[in-house]
């Protein structure tokens, strides 16, 4: 491996604002390559990016269920491996409990360190791994080739450097976070996906805008920012989305990169043991989620309190009626078919509230069934998703509802189907408030706009209707 000399990173207020490179959009070259081919292709490039690249910093955008973390464990471990000892920066302990049990289990000999919080009690997915130590201090995991813990934890670590650092979910760290984690490495690899929630504050953040010191942008964009001469990669291919999915996550969210399916449509399918006659339409939207993949399980029109009754009711039944009727998955890990259980099925929705009111609705029919916002549901993974639109029932749009990656998140978690419960009206809601956020100096254009997107997702789902008639 070669190392390129120590420099120091250009982060805000040490350089003026630089253009951010442009992203590449998706390969021609590989359109009639194998999925598995052209996944492989973009993972080598990285890592010959990282073992002999020149830059001092690596950035790769990812589309839900592209195998982000299978690369920040292939990287960490080849980097240890090479005598290159590293950390890794991950942003909730969820997800470093998550990247020490899988790096646990594809590299065993390797000795990791938990960096931790002195109250902290080891999870049962860890402690069975002899060669994982937990610690509240750097001085205690000596011994550690990697060492792995939250972006606020190494915030408070006072001194230490290391060759190379790995930031996973890079998009959801705001930009002071990584400022203060920045001295502690020479080289990193930034992963995460570009589609998903921003990073967000409880206080009013706009006396920042358009400064290069913005808190608020993502280490992602403040890093391209001010180093736009840092390779961008791209993973084309999703292995979570299914084939009917990925096409209509790509054009709403990821206009610009795309991205392809890594299974087709006859690798994977979803049916049900028992007969859904007299359900209605919560069995006409079942059926229709499994058999294209999507369905909209659409309300009568009314404007409603956030906390709106009978959506959180349509949902739980929604969920109730996908283990009633016996839902059985097919797919590239189970060509025999598997029973699609509690906790394979996931319903999201944009505030707690809601949240609580579905999980309220469910009782113990419903026991092991996810239930949360969108915010908790980054990063996971389901059979069968259910999402209450964050614009169901509502008078306005306003920013926070038209986010795009709140919606992108909560039609981004499922491996199978995705139903969608919402009042109609939507559509002409959006046309009622076309976007009108200010444009402010020196901020940057992100795409794609929360309008746009989520015109884009109703479009398609209008097609995919079932619709409830009134009493």
């Amino acid at each position: 491996m070669t190392t390129s000399p120590p420099q120091r990173w250009v982060l805000p207020g040490t350089r003026s604002l630089g253009v951010v490179a442009p992203r590449a959009g998706a390969d021609p070259a590989g359109a009639t390559e194998p999925p598995g081919a052209r996944a492989d292709r973009a993972v080598a490039a990285v890592l010959a990016d990282l073992h002999h690249g020149e830059h001092r910093g690596v950035v790769v955008d990812s589309p839900p269920g592209a195998g982000k973390s299978t690369l920040v464990v292939r990287a960490a471990g080849e980097l240890a491996q090479a005598g290159e000892p590293l950390i890794v920066v991950a942003q909730t302990n969820e997800q470093v409990d998550d990247l020490i049990e899988r790096l646990a289990q594809a590299q065993p000999e390797l000795p990791i360190g938990r960096l931790s919080a002195n109250d902290y009690s080891a999870s049962e997915r860890i402690q069975n791994y002899s060669t994982v130590r937990v610690a509240a201090k750097v001085a205690d995991l000596g011994a550690s080739s990697v060492i792995i813990g939250t972006a606020a934890k190494w915030a408070m670590v006072p001194e230490g450097r290391w060759p190379w650092a790995i930031v996973d979910e890079a998009y959801q760290m705001r930009s002071d976070a990584l400022l203060r984690v920045a001295s502690r490495f020479d080289r990193a690899l930034f992963v995460g996906d570009p589609g998903q929630l921003d990073p967000f504050s409880t206080v009013d953040t706009e006396r920042w805008l358009g400064l290069t010191w913005d808190p608020m942008q993502s280490a992602v964009a403040a890093l391209l920012r001010h180093n736009p001469e840092l390779p961008v990669h791209r993973l084309p291919v999703s292995w979570r989305l299914p084939a009917p999915a990925a096409p209509v996550v790509a054009e709403a969210f990821y206009p610009f990169t795309g991205f392809s399916a890594g299974t087709t449509a006859e690798q994977r399918s979803l049916a049900f043991t028992t007969s859904g006659f007299g359900g209605g339409a919560v069995d006409e939207a079942l059926e229709l989620a499994a058999a294209t993949g999507w369905a909209l399980y659409e309300l009568p029109a009314r404007h409603t309190l956030r906390t709106d009754s009978e959506a959180a009711a349509a949902c739980a039944k929604l969920a109730l009626r996908f283990l009633e009727r016996g839902a059985v998955a097919v797919s590239e890990r189970e060509p025999g078919g598997v029973p699609v259980t509690a906790d394979r099925i996931a319903i999201g929705a944009a505030h707690r509230d809601q949240v609580a009111a579905i999980r309220s609705r469910l009782g113990r029919a419903g026991a092991g069934i996810t239930v949360d916002t969108a915010n908790r549901l980054q990063g996971r993974e389901y059979d069968v998703t259910i999402v209450l639109h964050p614009l169901s029932g509502r008078r306005d749009a306003t920013a926070f509802h038209l986010e795009a990656g709140r919606l992108c998140v909560l039609a981004s978690r499922h491996r199978h189907a995705c139903v969608v419960v919402a009042r109609a009206g939507i559509s002409e809601l959006l046309d009622a408030h076309p976007s009108t956020e200010p444009v402010h100096l020196n901020v940057p254009v992100k795409f794609p706009d929360g309008w746009e997107a989520n015109q884009s997702v109703m479009s398609y789902l209008t097609s995919h209707r079932a619709v409830v008639r009134l009493p």
